[in-house]
């Protein structure tokens, strides 16, 4: 299962093109990396504000890029594999003294215009990410420049099922994380050397699972008082497990360039009070409420309606600070990032995290984040890990 089959972005394209047609566009250009790789199926090397890229979806003709010389290479590695959807691409030269190159840095803009020119757009309108590339604006002053970006946000959302079976085995390796992250942990240990050692077993785990697939790893702990905050402290290097505290983690994995979300809240032994424990069955009932609502017709706010409910009913309605989760996909933070004032329903195939969250400022934060794939008559959880208190306390 290597990779996104190409028959997802041929299917894409074909639906921008239909789509650019209805809307009397001549061509789609994208500039930005999430949407370059939705496109394009190409993982940007550069940021593109330093070395900037462009990815023409044309109505007529073939798709070509514009790109830096730099990323040569890189390009020919996905031909290689055959992840590469968009294989005519031109390259610039970043600097003077390149060789057999025609067009450099400071003319990319100009040379963008010239393959637009190829397929015969010179004027009318184009479709871009906000503005538009400006060194286009120059070179092609008779174009018109719209914004797009809300339609390519509704591309992303809902997953072709072969992007859901990538998903589905990425959740499966952050599993074993989670489970790593239970049998390994000891008190007195530095948090965030352990975060490097589970990053570790995760990507040894995920090159003997998908050894010829694009692996990303991120995991972030937060321990005792210090998880209050949702992402940590935010410093503190020295920071260690200690008996008795409560611990968040955060397991993000992209795997072939789809994201899945799985975070649990575990004690390093007993919990020290009765707080800890009522927040912690609060934040799992409050997880599983907003999931149950995950369903085809329901309105997103039911989600996060849901959770609210649970968590003011253990009486922590204080101590909420941010949404019950957000859409995943080619991006970790999806659109809709509005959850509790998006009142539209769920569509069947849209993927979000599920993850309330209930922080105390001196007793910790509490919050467990599951992938969850919106499904027509039931959601489809797709982490694993389990929830209950007994399976989340460390021995020690």
């Amino acid at each position: 299962m290597p990779f996104v089959p190409q028959k997802v972005f041929a299917d894409r394209s074909k639906v921008i093109r239909e789509w650019l047609g209805v809307h009397d566009f001549k061509a789609l250009i994208i500039t930005t990396p999430d949407n370059f790789y939705m496109v394009s199926g190409f993982h940007l090397d550069v940021a593109p504000w330093e070395r900037p890229v462009a990815a023409v979806i044309p109505v007529e003709g073939e798709p070509f890029l514009v790109m830096n010389e730099l990323s040569i290479n890189h390009l020919k590695f996905a031909e290689d594999r055959k992840s590469l959807f968009i294989t005519d691409y031109t390259i610039y030269a970043e600097h003077p003294s390149s060789v057999n190159r025609n067009w450099t840095r400071d003319q990319w803009g100009d040379l963008l215009a010239m393959r637009l020119a190829e397929r015969g757009i010179i004027s009318g309108k184009v479709a871009v990410e906000g503005g538009g590339p400006a060194a286009l604006r120059l070179a092609a002053p008779k174009l018109a420049f719209e914004d797009v970006t809300d339609y390519l946000i509704s591309l992303r959302e809902v997953k072709y099922p072969e992007e859901l079976e990538i998903m589905r085995e990425c959740a499966k390796l952050t599993d074993y994380g989670q489970d790593r992250y239970m049998e390994l942990l000891k008190p007195g240990g530095n948090v965030k050397a352990f975060d490097f050692e589970i990053s570790r077993l995760i990507m040894e785990e995920g090159a003997r699972r998908f050894p010829k697939d694009r692996l990303e790893v991120r995991m972030i702990s937060a321990c005792g008082p210090y998880s209050a905050a949702p992402h940590g402290s935010g410093a503190f290097c020295a920071e260690k497990f200690e008996k008795g505290q409560g611990v968040v983690n955060i397991i993000v994995l992209r795997l072939s360039g789809l994201v899945v979300e799985n975070e649990r809240t575990l004690f390093v032994g007993e919990p020290k009070s009765d707080v800890q424990r009522r927040a912690f069955q609060a934040a799992t009932d409050s997880c599983e409420a907003a999931a149950a609502q995950m369903v085809a017709g329901n309105p997103v706010s039911s989600a996060d309606a849901a959770a609210q409910q649970v968590i003011e009913a253990a009486g922590f309605g204080e101590n909420i600070n941010h949404r019950t989760g957000h859409g995943i996909g080619i991006a970790g933070h999806e659109f809709p990032d509005d959850m509790p004032f998006l009142h539209r329903p769920f569509k069947e195939r849209e993927v979000y995290s599920s993850e309330p969250g209930i922080y105390i400022h001196g007793v910790g934060g509490f919050r467990h984040d599951d992938t969850v794939f919106v499904g027509k008559k039931s959601p489809e959880v797709v982490t694993k890990r389990s929830k209950r208190l007994e399976d989340q306390i460390v021995p020690v």
